[in-house]
């Protein structure tokens, strides 16, 4: 079995970038350019806008596989700050709530741990980094 998938793997990772980066941009464009509107992202404030300038230019340069490795290093730090501060005290009571079905953090967790693995194994074939690569 493994040596059926393993030939694929690398085409994979290409398309878990691509699929990351567009639901990262997605984000982006909801809290920056108010496509589609969204009661919750209405009044964004500075850290929700500088949040969405993050996910927006990140998550097309993941889209691109472009410097995937430290965009994505940047957009698991961002998610995990975001799970941090705005996840972790949505609990109603003050006090940290960690289950993420509580509070709402689920997509933060997965984002950042996502990210976190772009930042390791890099854009793979698919990506103008490894186009740039092969140039050189």
């Amino acid at each position: 079995m493994d040596q059926i998938f393993v030939r694929y793997q690398p085409m994979a990772l290409s398309l878990f970038r691509f699929i990351t980066g567009l639901l990262l941009f997605q984000y982006g464009v909801a809290k920056i350019l108010k496509f589609p509107v969204l009661p919750y992202f209405a009044n964004t404030p500075p850290l929700i806008t500088t949040a969405g300038a993050l996910e927006l230019v990140g998550g097309a340069l993941l889209l691109l596989g472009l410097f995937t490795r430290p965009v994505a290093f940047i957009l698991a730090g961002e998610m995990a700050f975001a799970y941090f501060i705005g996840h972790m005290f949505k609990g109603g009571i003050g006090a940290p709530v960690w289950h993420p079905l509580l509070n709402g953090g689920t997509s933060a967790i997965l984002f950042c741990f996502a990210c976190l693995y772009l930042a390791t194994a890099g854009g793979g074939p698919l990506s103008l980094d490894a186009m740039m690569r092969k140039k050189s």
